[in-house]
């Protein structure tokens, strides 16, 4: 009787390494690191918003599977990662750019010297996106190419203008920093707290995201609450950053974008693609490649639209590396 798909992800997670390095401000960032073999080309996943590396075990498998070594990072503040509050759940970041910081720190001296003389390739999800983007700004050509998967170049704020929104929660965080030294929550955020399948903005797959919520609570350590206005107000930021430093991008990306995704807006989404395509054609598609029917969660959705998604990224990666001396 053969081995059955759970147990060879079990015994591929096994042989893992996991560790830690200092980021920005001495922060102990944790990573995971799978390798193929010593001359396989390498995948860096940057994780969304509240994730860990603990939920990319099926990802990484089949990444594996495609022959790729595979590094997945823990972003500051959340999964195993330091936090850098006294209330552990609070989603914070002292400045956005700290993510990009680390992510460039992760691949530059932990990354690099397991890749051989082939730059790396990145996978990218959400708020992973923009750490992503931010560090393509900063620091260009450390990194192949890169898959971005419903990116958070700008969060969904509803029918809230993004120019209001910013005024509101910029007012909000002068008023934060006037009355208290604690970071709030936005109004509405809360302490981490399992939420049920029906009506959640993520996936059509129960099985996965049922998956991932029993991960969340039989793993205390990586449980993360809901967004700071601190955190909200440096997501601005970093919208703006992006939208402004559009030149600094020289390398090439593909956008991935589920059409029923209401978590970012996918209107800064097309803005982005359009934009930059126009300044260096040959660095992106004009217009995002569409995941019809997809939720935000496009590696944990329903079989058809994951599989459509991963193919189409393995494609993207397939073309021939350039070398990184």
């Amino acid at each position: 009787m053969g081995i059955n798909e759970d147990n060879k992800q079990e015994i591929f997670w096994g042989k893992g390494i996991f560790n830690t390095f200092k980021g920005k401000d001495d922060l102990d960032i944790h990573y995971a690191h799978f390798e193929h073999s010593p001359a396989s080309p390498v995948i860096v996943i940057s994780p969304g918003r509240c994730e860990s590396y603990l939920k990319y075990k099926e990802t990484a498998f089949e990444l594996y599977l495609s022959g790729y070594s595979i590094f997945i990072v823990d972003h500051r503040g959340q999964g195993l990662s330091g936090r850098m509050l006294t209330n552990v759940f609070k989603g914070y970041v002292k400045n956005f750019d700290d993510y990009a910081d680390d992510l460039y720190q992760f691949i530059t001296k932990i990354v690099a010297p397991n890749s051989g003389n082939t730059l790396p390739y990145l996978l990218a999800h959400s708020m992973g996106c923009a750490i992503t983007l931010r560090m393509l700004q900063l620091y260009p050509n450390v990194i192949q190419k890169a898959a971005l998967l419903s990116p958070m170049i700008a969060i969904n704020t509803g029918p809230l203008p993004h120019f209001l929104a910013t005024g509101l929660v910029n007012l909000l965080e002068k008023l934060n920093q006037l009355l208290s030294k604690e970071p709030w929550y936005f109004a509405g955020q809360s302490n981490y707290k399992a939420k049920l399948f029906r009506n959640n903005p993520l996936t059509h797959c129960e099985n996965r995201y049922q998956a991932f919520v029993d991960l969340y609570q039989t793993n205390n350590a990586i449980q993360l609450g809901g967004v700071t206005i601190k955190w909200l107000h440096e997501a601005f930021k970093a919208r703006k950053a992006i939208f402004s430093n559009l030149d600094k991008i020289t390398t090439p990306l593909t956008l991935f974008q589920g059409s029923e995704d209401i978590v970012v807006d996918n209107k800064k989404q097309n803005d982005f693609c359009r934009l930059l395509h126009a300044l260096s054609p040959e660095l992106i598609a004009p217009t995002p490649i569409i995941i019809e029917g997809a939720h935000h969660e496009l590696l944990f959705e329903i079989d058809p639209l994951r599989e459509k998604t991963l193919s189409q990224i393995l494609q993207f990666f397939s073309a021939s590396p350039k070398t990184s001396g």
